[in-house]
């Protein structure tokens, strides 16, 4: 749990980069993929977490400028990577000039549920890795090498010495 606003700040450049690498690594055909026939893409699943990060700060108390266009998901892998970058950038920003380790412990209603806001602000990173999990292997079936997130995606593993299993 976070005690301190670094605390939070430090854990969310770290989860903002891994995203931002997997970001990078879609391509405009890429963001077609669909989880099943009636099914979120990845370009919507990717759009709906980077506008999904202010508006979920505004419903915390916390003044944020909000994605323009938010309800019309860009058919561009770039737009969507740079968007999360801005958007990632302004959340750290907001929460360093509006928080202070004071402010984690305040409690708040929060889905129907009393968090504090460190809590709150966890469950936005959590997520994030959510939908980030999601598009890496909806990645997969799109034909795209995965980034590696917490380890080497299956091509990497020889860099390790390590073979693939047998299927």
């Amino acid at each position: 749990m976070y005690v301190k606003i670094s605390d939070f700040i430090k854990e969310w450049n770290k989860e903002a980069a891994l995203t931002q690498n997997v970001l990078d690594g879609l391509t405009d055909d890429s963001l077609k993929q669909q989880v099943y026939p009636e099914g979120r893409n990845i370009g919507r699943i990717a759009w709906h977490f980077t506008t999904n990060i202010p508006d979920y700060l505004v419903e915390f108390g916390l003044k944020i400028e909000k994605v323009t266009n938010a309800e019309n998901v860009p058919t561009s892998a770039k737009e969507i990577a740079e968007t999360f970058k801005k958007v990632s950038v302004n959340a750290v920003k907001v929460n360093e000039e509006q928080r202070n380790d004071e402010s984690l412990k305040q409690i708040q209603n929060a889905f129907g549920r009393q968090e504090t806001n460190a809590s709150i602000l966890m469950g936005l990173i959590k997520h994030i890795v959510h939908h980030r999990g999601q598009i890496t292997v909806l990645m997969r079936q799109a034909g795209l090498k995965p980034f590696g997130v917490y380890g080497p995606p299956k091509e990497d593993w020889i860099h390790f010495g390590v073979e693939n299993p047998p299927q």
